[in-house]
């Protein structure tokens, strides 16, 4: 079996592809070989059993996609994507990026012919999500976006569906929750900061807190992230029966919440390291984001994620801190 990710340099897309080479397969098929894509080249362990090749080039240009999926890989993680910060400054970037790149992708699957049907499973978010919302939201309420990011995410999602409805790929959808702990340097992402009071800290760096500390919003560990790719790629996609987009199980905390659980792991002299500084812009994206989410459907189907903060910050303590 030949296994693709797209994204394949970034921390997701990471940690996703040290799952596979310690699992050796999907779904009992053994993997044969690895194809890594990224604007950047994608780094992999020396001592990896699979063939591996790795392609690097801009996801927007319909030859790259053609080029990856020449060779027909049986499984496509479509992890590539701008960030949400940068699709909100760099608008022309973001949509190339982010909806035109998922749509190129699908077009040279669909033009390889009818014998070819990969299971492609592509990140979403719960960007797609916007305010006012329910106390909970299911699955199904309406996709009202108030970025260009969570815009370029429904309009891919939708694409998949159809693409996926006609028999053209077997496509999911899951709707990653914001990623905490991020290891390494911090992005452009909006959420960041979500990461960034923690991780900085932890490392002994002052880390900067742009919104009030009751934004409440939705969690779960980069662990649970390959997680939840790995199992869609394993999923029976008939029992979605049509309803391919699945928000992904989670913790909703609010900014106190992360600090008082960073208190009880590390110590007040950690959290004192924490500055806080209103960025307006920040603290206005991030109010129309989701807080909390009703992911029933998708633990019934066998995803799973952190209960606690304690937990996701533990994680990040045992997978990255000092490495």
């Amino acid at each position: 079996m030949e296994v693709l990710i797209l994204g394949a340099a970034g921390m997701v897309g990471q940690k996703l592809l040290n799952k596979l080479i310690i699992k050796k397969s999907i779904n009992g098929r053994e993997i044969k070989k690895l194809k890594l894509f990224d604007i950047v080249k994608a780094p992999f362990p020396d001592d990896v059993n699979f063939e591996v090749e790795i392609i690097t080039g801009d996801i927007s240009k319909k030859e790259i996609s053609e080029k990856l999926v020449s060779s027909k890989p049986e499984i496509i993680f479509h992890l590539a994507a701008i960030v949400s910060g940068q699709a909100e400054e760099e608008f022309d970037l973001g949509w190339n990026i982010n909806t035109k790149g998922s749509w190129g992708l699908f077009e040279s699957i669909r033009e390889l012919g009818d014998d070819y049907k990969p299971r492609l499973v592509f990140t979403s978010s719960i960007a797609v999500f916007g305010a006012p919302f329910p106390e909970k939201i299911p699955d199904d309420f309406f996709t009202t976006p108030l970025t260009s990011y969570g815009a370029q995410k429904a309009i891919s999602e939708l694409l998949l569906a159809d693409y996926s409805r006609k028999g053209m790929v077997d496509g999911i959808s899951i709707r990653l929750p914001t990623i905490c702990v991020r290891p390494g340097e911090p992005n452009l992402a909006a959420s960041g900061f979500f990461s960034g009071i923690i991780r900085e800290p932890l490392n002994g760096i002052e880390a900067r807190l742009p919104v009030s500390t009751s934004v409440r919003h939705w969690h779960a560990s980069p662990r649970s992230a390959a997680g939840f790719l790995l199992h869609a790629a394993e999923i029976d996609t008939k029992k979605l029966n049509n309803r391919i987009n699945l928000s992904m199980p989670g913790l909703s905390a609010t900014v106190e919440e992360q600090i008082e659980a960073l208190r009880k792991v590390a110590g007040e002299e950690t959290v004192k390291l924490i500055k806080h500084e209103i960025d307006p812009k920040i603290d206005n994206i991030v109010q129309g984001w989701a807080r909390d989410l009703d992911t029933t459907r998708a633990m019934e189907l066998g995803f799973k994620a952190e209960n606690n903060f304690e937990e996701i910050i533990k994680v990040y303590i045992e997978d990255d801190l000092n490495k």
